[in-house]
């Protein structure tokens, strides 16, 4: 880290005044500049922003609560009515730990009278963390809460010339301290607002505006003309290739759509409906099915084959021996791996829908025959291979 810091105290004064004229002030979650402000709203907004775009949660937000206005409408929601709003932001874990959390909240004001106040109360709340909880008291509470998620670190990296990598621990301890010592009595929420702005708009990853930035007199990284080699963090792995056939099971007009389990492979859509799949190929991004013939055969085709769930391995077993023909192909990439997605239709007799429609029922497997699921949650790439072209 640098010597040659400015002095710290007057870090917060300049980034409040840079605020004030060039940071964002209309933002449907923001109430810096009301007298009390919607602590649900600020949670509800931190969840959503986590790994996505201001832009995209504009069009979720507003829809969002305006089906569940309050903590408490959101507790007594039926989670296929918060999946289907979700549908498509991503990261699914996020909207079950926040339906979870609202039934916490929802107690805790039952019994208390009030939202949790404090930094320790939201952290036993469920997917919210040290980072979160600070921007939920410093901005909703308006209590004093410290920030520190991607954002802050690429600022504070940058600003103090950090050079640990930002995946250690040694590191992140170190800027939680700086964080913590930044961050002003009063005011944390417009910083922590100011903060999260500036590594937005200004203090970007690859493109920083350092020449009009409120921090650049003092700025290691900009001084030593080198901010782009900040944050230094750990080369992640390359991702691995998959690939799985998807089936459009047909039965006079409606599909098969099946609601994944936390038990189903993977660990991706819990809660969500999708169609059946089959993980045919692993850590090969040139694996073509070109060649398939019959579904009977797939298991000796690729012996690594596998249906993701129960259910999956139910309604694979039960169709007969039938010529496959590929309508589609995507790719669909997620936070671990890349994705390719073959969708395989088939229609079925009168005989086959009864079949397979009694062995889910019997497994207590939770399915719809639907054209198009309403009112449910579907995953993105199911809406992506579904539709033309």
């Amino acid at each position: 880290m640098s010597n040659n810091l400015m002095n710290k105290t007057t870090f917060a004064p300049r980034l409040l005044t840079w605020f004030a004229t060039h940071g964002r002030h209309d933002l449907p979650w923001q109430y810096h500049h009301q007298d009390t402000a919607d602590i649900y709203a600020v949670w509800l907004s931190e969840i959503m922003l986590q790994q996505t775009q201001v832009a995209t949660v504009l069009t979720y937000f507003p829809r969002f609560i305006t089906a569940f206005p309050t903590v408490q409408d959101l507790a007594k929601a039926d989670w296929d009515d918060v999946a289907h709003l979700w549908a498509g932001l991503g990261y699914y874990a996020r909207a079950r730990n926040l339906h979870q959390g609202a039934k916490q909240v929802s107690t805790f004001i039952e019994q208390f009278g009030h939202f949790p106040q404090t930094l320790d109360e939201w952290q036993h709340i469920r997917g919210v963390g040290r980072s979160t909880a600070g921007a939920i008291v410093a901005m909703g509470v308006r209590g004093r809460g410290v920030i520190c998620d991607g954002n802050v670190k690429r600022v504070l990296t940058r600003w103090a010339g950090i050079d640990g990598d930002i995946t250690k621990s040694a590191t992140d301890k170190q800027l939680w301290e700086l964080a913590e010592q930044l961050t002003p009595n009063d005011d944390s929420g417009k910083f922590a607002q100011a903060m999260m702005d500036l590594g937005a708009t200004f203090c970007t990853r690859t493109r920083p505006i350092c020449t009009t930035c409120p921090l650049s007199a003092d700025c290691t990284a900009y001084q030593n003309g080198n901010p782009t080699a900040y944050p230094i963090k750990t080369k992640k792995a390359k991702k691995p290739h998959r690939h799985s056939l998807v089936f459009a099971l047909h039965y006079d007009d409606k599909m098969l759509w099946v609601k994944r389990t936390s038990s189903a492979g993977l660990g991706i859509w819990e809660g969500l409906y999708a169609l059946p799949m089959l993980m045919i190929g692993d850590d090969d991004k040139n694996l073509t099915i070109s060649n398939l013939t019959r579904a009977k055969n797939l298991y000796d085709n690729y012996p690594n084959s596998q249906p993701l769930s129960l259910a999956e391995q139910q309604v694979l077993e039960i169709l007969p021996n039938m010529d496959l023909h590929i309508d589609k192909s995507i790719k669909h990439t997620l936070t671990h791996f890349h994705w390719q997605l073959s969708l395989v239709s088939i229609q079925l007799d009168k005989v086959l829908y009864q079949t397979i429609t009694h062995a889910l029922t019997a497994i207590n497997a939770d399915f719809v025959w639907q054209n198009h699921p309403q009112r449910l949650g579907i995953p993105k790439a199911m809406e992506k291979l579904l539709t033309n072209p």
